[in-house]
C-alpha cells in the first residue's frame, strides 16, 4: 500500500460521526475502533448558520508550466550609486542614516581637508598675480601709447615703439595665462570641493573654530535611499573608499540561482511570480532582464536577473526569495483556495461536502501554487464542494468527536 492510501485510511480512523459497530466486531478489536471512529461532520441549520462556512466547487484551470528557483533580493544596481570621499580627508559630520530617503544633491556628510586651505591659497596668489599683471598691462599699454605720439613727434624711434609694443603683447599674454590660472583654482573651490572661495573672518585658528564653509560637502548623486553608511564621524577617508551606497527602490532585482537542466527554458523578457517570506499571502509579478553567462562550477546554476516594480516600498534587498518563471504553455491542473487545507496528524485534508450539511474530510495530496489557490494532484474530483472558509470550524468537531470517543 503507498503512503497515501495509508494516510487515507489513518485519516479515516479518526474522521467525524459515529457508526455502530457489528456484533461480530468484538473478534477483531482493531477493526471495530476503526469501525467505530467518526467518518464526517454533520450540522444542523443552526450550526451551519453560526460556522458561516463557505463553500466553492473544485475545477481545473489552465496554469503555465513554470520553473522555480530560489534567489534573494538585491538593489537595481543600475539604480545605485556609491558615494566616495573627492579627496582625502577626515569626516566632521554625518547626516544621515541607513534607511533615510534622500533628494539629489541633498549634504550626506561634511569633510575636513587640507586641501581646503591649499586649494584658497592658491586662489589667493592666483588673484595676486593676476592683479599684478594686470597692472603691468596697464603700464605696457600707456608705455605703447606714449611710444606713439612720440613717434609722431619726432622724439622717439620705430625701433622704440616696436619694443613698446612686444611688451604689450607680452602684458597680454602673462594676464591671460594669470586669468586662466585663476579661474581654475576657482573652479577647483566652487565646483569641485564645493566650498567659498573666502572662509569666515575674524575666527580662532584650529580645526574646532572650522565652520560649514570650510568642510567639504558629500553629495547625495540622485534621489534614492541609504541602503549602506560606512563611515562615522572622525572616519579618515580617501577618494578610493566608498562611504554611502544609495539606490532607487522603487525598482528592485531578483537574482535567481537556476539548475542548468533549466537553463534552455529561461530568457529574457520571460515573465515571473516572486514570493518572500514577509509576505506569505502574497505574490510580486516580476520579468526576466538578464541572464548570466557563467555557471557556478560548485552549484551547477546559473543567475537570472529580475526587475520587480517596488513603488510600494514592500521589498527590501537581502529577502529571500522563491521565483517561480513561467518557462512554457499552459498545463491543466484541480485548483481550490489555500484556506480549505486543513492539517489533520500531518496529511492535508479538505472537507468535501457530500450533501448538505454532511462533510466528509478528505486526505488530499498538494501540488503547485497559483497566487492563492493550491493544486490539489490526489484525492479530489473536479465539480466536488469543498470547504473553503470555515474548514477549521469543521476541524474542531471532527477533534471533539474522536476525543468523546476515546
Amino acid at each position: 500500500m503507498n503512503r497515501y492510501g495509508a494516510a487515507a485510511l489513518a485519516l479515516l480512523a479518526l474522521t467525524a460521526c459515529q457508526k455502530e459497530a457489528p456484533p461480530k466486531a468484538a473478534a477483531a478489536p482493531a477493526a471495530a475502533a476503526a469501525e467505530a471512529a467518526p467518518r464526517h461532520v454533520e450540522l444542523d441549520g443552526a450550526a451551519l448558520q453560526q460556522a458561516a462556512l463557505q463553500i466553492e466547487v473544485a475545477e481545473e484551470r489552465a496554469v503555465p508550466v513554470t520553473v522555480r528557483a530560489n534567489g534573494r533580493l538585491s538593489a537595481n544596481e543600475e539604480h545605485t550609486w556609491r558615494v566616495g570621499a573627492i579627496t582625502d580627508g577626515r569626516i566632521m559630520q554625518v547626516l544621515v542614516r541607513v534607511g533615510d530617503n534622500v533628494g539629489k544633491g541633498q549634504v550626506l556628510a561634511r569633510m575636513f581637508s587640507h586641501d581646503v586651505h591649499e586649494s584658497r591659497a592658491m586662489y589667493r596668489r592666483a588673484v595676486a598675480e593676476f592683479n599684478r599683471l594686470q597692472a603691468n598691462l596697464d603700464y605696457a599699454r600707456r608705455q605703447r601709447d606714449r611710444m606713439r605720439r612720440l613717434l609722431e613727434m619726432k622724439a622717439a624711434s620705430q625701433e622704440q615703439l616696436d619694443t613698446a609694443e612686444n611688451e604689450l603683447r607680452n602684458a597680454e599674454t602673462a594676464l591671460r595665462a594669470a586669468e586662466i590660472e585663476m579661474s581654475r583654482t576657482r573652479q577647483h573651490l566652487v565646483e569641485f570641493l564645493e566650498i567659498p572661495v573666502e572662509g569666515p573672518e575674524h575666527r580662532e585658528p584650529g580645526v574646532a573654530a572650522l565652520s560649514d564653509d570650510d568642510l567639504i560637502p558629500i553629495r547625495a548623486p540622485a534621489a534614492g535611499t541609504v541602503i549602506s553608511r560606512l563611515v562615522t564621524a572622525g572616519s579618515v577617508v580617501q577618494p578610493s573608499g566608498e562611504l554611502f551606497v544609495i539606490s532607487d527602490l522603487s525598482t528592485i532585482w531578483v537574482i535567481a540561482n537556476v539548475q542548468e537542466e533549466f537553463l534552455p527554458r529561461v530568457r529574457p523578457r520571460m515573465a515571473a511570480m516572486v514570493a518572500v517570506q514577509a509576505y506569505p499571502d502574497r505574490r510580486f509579478p516580476g520579468r526576466v532582464i538578464r541572464v548570466d553567462e557563467k555557471l557556478d562550477p560548485e552549484t551547477r546554476t546559473v543567475q537570472a536577473i529580475l526587475e520587480i516594480d517596488n513603488r510600494a516600498g514592500l521589498l527590501k534587498p537581502e529577502m529571500y526569495a522563491v521565483v517561480d518563471l513561467e518557462a512554457g504553455s499552459s498545463e491543466r491542473g484541480l485548483f481550490i483556495a489555500q484556506t480549505a487545507i486543513q492539517d489533520l496528524n500531518g496529511q492535508p485534508t479538505v472537507f468535501v461536502e457530500t450533501r448538505p450539511g454532511r462533510f466528509e474530510p478528505r486526505p488530499v495530496e498538494t501540488g503547485r501554487t497559483l497566487d492563492r489557490l493550491v493544486e490539489i494532484r490526489r484525492g479530489l474530483r473536479a465539480g466536488e464542494r469543498v470547504v473553503t472558509e470555515g474548514s477549521f470550524v469543521l476541524k474542531s468537531h471532527l477533534l471533539r468527536s474522536t476525543l468523546s470517543e476515546d
